[in-house]
């Protein structure tokens, strides 16, 4: 596929070397030279500097012969008319990262299909909507639905005191054999290792699960983790994602929102009715502690600062909130943020890399979801009617290594697949797996 990615900055930049894996042939195209220098000595990217709404620049990067056009800058107005021109240009397929929600209306989109915008995507949308969803559910560091909830993927912190703690996959499944969830992955020290049936669990493992509906109570159960009453939430940072957040928020918990821009206090002011805003600076212990930070259930930490964010979560944590989320935009301090006992890590590449990957890999793709800490990525298949896997047993299939498939939706029914099972025409697939391996399994399913 002929990919070319008008960026600038460090989403263009991680794209750009995400996509290096799947073996697509990728121009990148981006205002900044200094940092096209930098993706030049990482990767053998062909760049080119200078502005995507330039129909010569356009040209240049031979957009007459480009698949996917990915328009990912900070100006949605400038990735909007990137994508314009790109279509009128010969692009096949355009999609433009956005940060004005209000675009993602039925009306909107069919407006800009129309003008030559096939796809939008607002992450910050959609990192509020994630900070909703985990607040709703206390146990799993992260979960993804699948098929409107027929499968569900958990990502499980496994602590000291978890009863699976040194016992193996197999005992596991021994000891609790009610439990239906497939444990697909298991993150250990920044490696990601696909378990067999004698993998033992450690402490400190974030286990990738999924899982049938109603299995929750199950999963408490093996992971040793407990229901959280949210009831009183702080949010840090009035950006668009604290005040997107806030909005779902407000009338469902008390609520208060800590920015230390005045001018931003205002916007948010006009824009939530039950918010407690407070115009102060978030890493100052003292004023948290005269806000009842002690009594707050849940800390979300997402100004403009990774490095902010991280602190003040790990202040939360040691005056003893018991939720802790934080936006962390430098992928480097992932693993890290997890490993020092932060909650939930959201990032704003990864949530753009999991929207753009099924536009990317072979096959029918419905989603998919690219995992904090780990360069795997989940991704919900449609079966086709004649595809290779129909004609074989799971087993039979020979799965490239780093690929395991994680569930399968037959209808309205849910399954946990055995090696022995044979998947379906029209049948949709949930599979968990490395980047060198997506191609090759997406394959398999067309």
């Amino acid at each position: 596929m002929n990919i070319i990615i008008a960026g600038d900055g460090e989403v263009g930049f991680y794209l750009a070397k995400s996509l290096t894996e799947l073996d697509h042939n990728i121009t990148v195209v981006d205002p900044n030279s200094e940092l096209l220098k930098r993706l030049e000595k990482e990767t053998d990217l062909m760049t080119i500097a200078g502005s995507s709404t330039s129909p010569q620049i356009l040209a240049e990067a031979n957009v007459n012969d480009c698949d996917l056009f990915l328009a990912v800058l900070h100006d949605e107005s400038i990735n909007l008319m990137s994508c314009v021109l790109a279509k009128k240009l010969g692009a096949k397929k355009t999609v433009a990262r956005i940060s004005n929600a209000e675009l993602l209306t039925p009306k909107h989109r069919d407006m800009f299909r129309s003008f030559g915008v096939d796809e939008m995507v607002c992450p910050e949308r959609i990192a509020a909507k994630e900070i909703t969803n985990l607040l709703n559910n206390s146990v799993a560091t992260e979960f993804f639905d699948f098929s409107s909830g027929l499968l569900t993927m958990y990502l499980i912190h496994l602590e000291a005191d978890s009863p699976v703690i040194n016992k193996t996959v197999k005992e596991l499944i021994q000891t609790y054999n009610t439990l239906q969830v497939r444990i697909v992955a298991i993150l250990r020290n920044g490696t990601t290792i696909i378990p067999h049936i004698d993998t033992m669990f450690q402490e400190g493992d974030l286990a990738y699960l999924i899982s049938r509906p109603n299995q929750l109570d199950s999963i408490k159960q093996v992971s040793g983790k407990h229901d959280i009453a949210i009831k009183k939430a702080l949010i840090v940072g009035a950006g668009r994602i604290g005040r997107f957040a806030a909005q779902t928020l407000e009338n469902k918990i008390q609520l208060t929102l800590f920015e230390e821009s005045k001018a931003r206090c205002e916007e948010a002011a006009n824009l939530l009715n039950n918010t407690l805003i407070i115009n102060g600076d978030a890493t100052d212990i003292e004023l948290l502690k005269e806000e009842g930070i002690q009594h707050t259930d849940a800390f979300i930490s997402v100004t403009d600062s990774s490095e902010t964010n991280v602190l003040t979560c790990l202040h939360a944590r040691k005056l003893g909130v018991k939720r802790t989320i934080a936006l962390v935009e430098n992928t480097g301090f992932i693993s890290l943020s997890q490993d020092i006992g932060i909650d939930t890590i959201i990032n704003k590449k990864l949530i753009t890399a999991s929207y753009i990957s099924r536009f990317i890999v072979k096959g029918d793709a419905v989603r998919s979801k690219w995992l904090s800490g780990t360069n795997a990525e989940l991704m919900e298949f449609n079966v086709g009617k004649l595809a290779h896997a129909t004609r074989h047993t799971i087993r039979e299939l020979s799965l490239p290594q780093g690929a395991t498939i994680g569930g399968i939706i037959r209808g309205s029914e849910s399954i946990l697949p055995t090696r022995d099972m044979q998947i379906l025409p029209n049948d949709k697939v949930i599979v968990f797996a490395l980047p060198k391996a997506m191609n090759q399994v997406a394959r398999l399913f067309e």
